[in-house]
């Protein structure tokens, strides 16, 4: 596997990596994963759950459209069978799948797509796709992790869907070790990932006023790290509200605190403007929890399948809040019908048992 980042770093395709990957080798398959270290102060080698990781450095490292040379020549000079990149946003996948095509080596790619603060490289986004067609053109198997994102690649792309597959996310989440009581009568609501201005984070900060009125214990916490926490900060200062808004992080390896924090809220939110199949929801809804999100992209595939709750993407601040409203006077979950990383991983090593015809 090919990934620009891999563990301790921890996001959605990280996540999705680190669940897959040992399951894949127990499957039979010897998988190694290729991936970059800009702070070069991670181990250039190491194991993780059984699974070797080669580490190179990448350029620049202030930036999210970072490249590295040594990977490509990784991807060329190693006696692999199949090259499996995930994610396409940076130069890292494109240049693995040139390296595995010039070496004459099958490769696929899984999108797993994604919004970006940036309008500027938003709008780049459709000229970023067409550039690397080619490439995606000549893979193996090209795997979506929602039908909303399959059928948007191969439209955009203009690549038969058949050649694409969808494997979402598992939802899974490990119970806290201690257990978490749920408050409606004082609910918490809790807004997981980057800060970053699509994300909408903002949103449930405007929304809370209107939220308090109906419930007056209630209180927003933001979890995530990124450029628009100032934004964040000065936005629920300027509510009056600091004293029930928490904005804050949590180290991406402590799993415990995140399902301690997810299993105590009353509702997730997620009002993305963009999301293929966020593992953060996914996470949420293995936990029982009520999960509301902006009817857009992948979301609203999750509400379209009663996983979720939507509301429209331009809706007001009191709109947001007669939703958050309504859904934690709601019953919780039960019963949902929800893939598994066990599923996820037998999935993708039926793709590489096609794709290498074994």
């Amino acid at each position: 596997m090919v990934s620009a980042n891999a563990y301790p770093v921890m996001g959605g395709v990280e996540t999705h990596i680190y669940e897959v990957a040992p399951r894949i080798a127990a499957a039979g398959f010897d998988v190694t994963l290729l991936t970059t270290d800009r702070s070069r102060s991670l181990p250039a080698r190491e194991s993780v759950n059984g699974v070797p990781i080669f580490r190179v450095p990448a350029y620049p490292e202030e930036r999210d459209y970072y490249f590295a040379p040594r990977l490509a020549r990784l991807v060329a000079h190693g006696r692999w069978d199949l090259v499996h990149c995930q994610g396409y946003h940076t130069f890292v996948p494109p240049l693995a799948m040139l390296s595995a095509a010039q070496a004459g080596i099958p490769y696929m790619l899984t999108f797993h797509s994604g919004g970006h603060p940036s309008t500027t490289r938003n709008r780049l986004r459709g000229a970023q796709r067409q550039a690397l067609r080619p490439l995606l053109a000549h893979a193996r198997k090209l795997v979506a992790v929602s039908n909303f994102e399959a059928e948007f690649f191969s439209r955009e792309l203009r690549i038969p869907a058949q050649r694409f597959v969808t494997i979402r996310n598992g939802a899974a989440m490990a119970a806290p070790t201690d257990p978490v009581v749920v408050d409606d009568t004082q609910p918490l609501i809790l807004s997981v990932g980057r800060l970053e201005r699509y994300k909408g984070h903002h949103l449930l900060i405007d929304a809370l006023p209107y939220v308090l009125r109906e419930l007056p214990g209630a209180r927003l916490e933001i979890v995530g790290a990124g450029q628009f926490e100032p934004d964040l900060r000065a936005r629920a200062t300027a509510s009056g509200l600091n004293g029930k808004i928490k904005i804050g992080s949590i180290d991406p390896v402590d799993r415990d605190g995140m399902s301690r924090t997810v299993a105590g809220a009353s509702a997730v939110a997620l009002l993305s403007e963009y999301e293929a199949n966020p593992v953060s929801v996914m996470e949420a809804l293995a936990l029982g929890r009520r999960v509301l999100v902006a009817d857009t992209s992948g979301l609203s595939e999750l509400a379209r399948e009663g996983l979720a709750h939507a509301i429209p993407i331009d809706a007001s601040a009191e709109q947001i809040a007669r939703a958050l409203v309504e859904l934690i006077r709601s019953p919780e979950p039960a019963n949902l019908n929800l893939p598994t990383w066990d599923e996820s991983a037998a999935r993708l090593a039926d793709v590489y048992r096609e794709v290498l015809g074994i």
